[in-house]
């Protein structure tokens, strides 16, 4: 635990020391803002919730959280310091999960930063704070999985921009896994249980619920699940790295 705290403590550090931080922290507030007040009707509805700021997350999350995870092993990877990072004495599985934990810490400082709709809606209402505070932690478990795909992926390129690419689409495929679009490839030869799998995989129908007020504990596992199975995946990745 001590080697995954100074190796989140470092990467955390890192991404305030360039402006990475501010830019990421800035464009995420202000497109929320745009997406729920002026697409999301947020005044017009004259509903005290949430609803249409938690609704546009998924597609912020498609542009933004890749941006996030593009570094996390490409630029290793791209410098060189990467062969130096792992002659250090700790496992790789620390190693993962400390610049994964600083990744997804930051990704929860942002979102924490969005407080002042949360107040708003209080000003303006009485809402379900609950199901408020249930769609702030499912939001954040749904950028964990996103940025475990995005760590996986920056672990087999030393390009940023390829890394960013290929996670933007790998994420939206997970997201809108429910839709015609990625369904349609499946129909004709695909057995029905495996068209249902595909379509309740579906990042977009999982976390739509909960601004809603369905909290499903499956959910949950399901978005913690990605995150481990793609953290396993990028520790192999990066052993096999180690090894060559």
């Amino acid at each position: 635990m001590r080697n995954v705290l100074t190796i989140f403590r470092r990467e955390l550090a890192a991404y305030f020391a360039t402006p990475l931080a501010y830019v990421f922290i800035v464009i995420f507030l202000v497109m929320a803002g745009i997406l729920t007040f002026f697409v999301g009707n947020f005044f017009e509805r004259g509903q005290a919730d949430l609803q249409p700021f938690f609704t546009f997350h998924p597609w912020l999350y498609i542009v933004l959280i890749p941006a996030l995870a593009m570094r996390l092993w490409a630029e290793e990877r791209r410098s060189g310091t990467i062969e130096l990072f792992l002659t250090l004495p700790i496992r790789m599985t620390e190693a993962v999960a400390g610049k994964f934990l600083a990744a997804w810490c930051f990704a929860g400082i942002a979102l924490i930063l969005t407080f002042p709709f949360w107040l708003t809606v209080n000003f303006l209402g009485h809402p379900d704070n609950g199901v408020i505070l249930a769609s702030y932690i499912a939001s954040w478990l749904m950028a964990g999985a996103f940025l475990a795909v995005g760590a996986c992926v920056s672990a087999v390129t030393k390009n940023q921009v390829i890394a960013f690419v290929v996670t933007a689409a790998l994420v939206f495929v997970f997201t809108v896994a429910g839709s015609p679009i990625v369904l349609g490839v499946f129909q004709g030869w695909a057995p029905e249980w495996l068209l249902h799998g595909v379509a309740q995989a579906s990042f977009l129908v999982l976390f739509s619920a909960i601004p809603r007020g369905v909290i499903d504990l499956r959910d949950v596992v399901y978005f913690l699940s990605i995150i481990v199975a793609f953290l396993a995946a990028n520790a192999i990745l990066i052993d096999l790295e180690k090894a060559e």
